[in-house]
């Protein structure tokens, strides 16, 4: 792999490193969690991809009495993070909603120069490193030793696509232990709030083929730093149900 792109492999998972920050006992069972971005106490942090990137601004902003993230960039990345103490069981359905007035125009995520998207919503899990190929092992080590912390096992995105059908996993093409799953595709809805609900553990096993770990955070990201366009999107409402509750 080129230096670049072993250099923003690590910068990828080292952008993670604050969703992995939650230790110490796990959840039981699953809890509901509202993940509410006016709740100082949920703890959403801003979180650089790499100094050699423009950061996305986030702000958040009242629409309808409600409190919502904006996150505008312009040729720009960098993510909204939160923590969740402690992890979250893996059973759990997570929902949102999300709004843009307009894609990325070019973007595709599966190509790493067109690698962009206006809403992307993230869930970072734990898993056994130590049964990772050796490539993805110095992966980790390269970002642990950049953060000072441990990465997340892994990392499964849910992202509006301008091109790419709904459906579809799109693996990284920096590293093996992120995968994307596009949950809108089109223009249909811009301008409107969408609201969506997944099943974690059925997403993650069918982008990675085995049972996912604990949930140990959740992120939102909006970035154009591959096209070098300008893309703004909005979210609200992000939280995580038990199935069958």
């Amino acid at each position: 792999m080129p230096r670049k792109s072993r250099v923003f492999a690590s910068g990828l998972l080292v952008c993670c490193t604050t969703l992995a920050l939650a230790s110490g006992s796990f959840a039981a069972d699953c809890a509901p969690r509202d993940l509410d971005f006016g709740q100082k106490a949920i703890g959403w942090v801003h979180q650089p991809l790499s100094k050699l990137k423009r950061d996305t601004v986030y702000t958040l902003v009242q629409e309808d009495g409600r409190t919502v993230l904006r996150g505008a960039a312009d040729r720009a990345a960098s993510l909204y993070v939160a923590s969740l103490k402690p992890p979250q069981a893996m059973s759990a359905i997570l929902s949102w909603r999300w709004k843009t007035d307009a894609l990325v125009p070019g973007a595709d995520n599966r190509k790493k120069e067109l690698e962009d998207a206006p809403l992307r919503v993230l869930i970072a899990f734990d898993g056994d490193r130590s049964k990772l190929p050796e490539v993805e092992q110095k992966r980790f080590n390269r970002a642990k030793t950049l953060s000072g912390r441990e990465p997340p096992y892994a990392v499964l995105m849910y992202i509006w696509s301008e091109q790419v059908a709904v459906g579809t996993v799109i693996p990284s093409v920096h590293t093996s232990q992120v995968k994307m799953l596009v949950v809108a595709s089109g223009s249909g809805g811009l301008g409107q709030w969408q609201s969506l609900s997944r099943n974690v553990a059925e997403d993650y096993r069918r982008a990675y083929g085995a049972d996912p770990g604990r949930l140990l955070g959740v992120a939102v990201m909006t970035d154009t730093d591959n096209t070098g366009a300008a893309a703004t999107g909005l979210y609200a409402d992000i939280r995580l149900e038990c199935p069958g509750k």
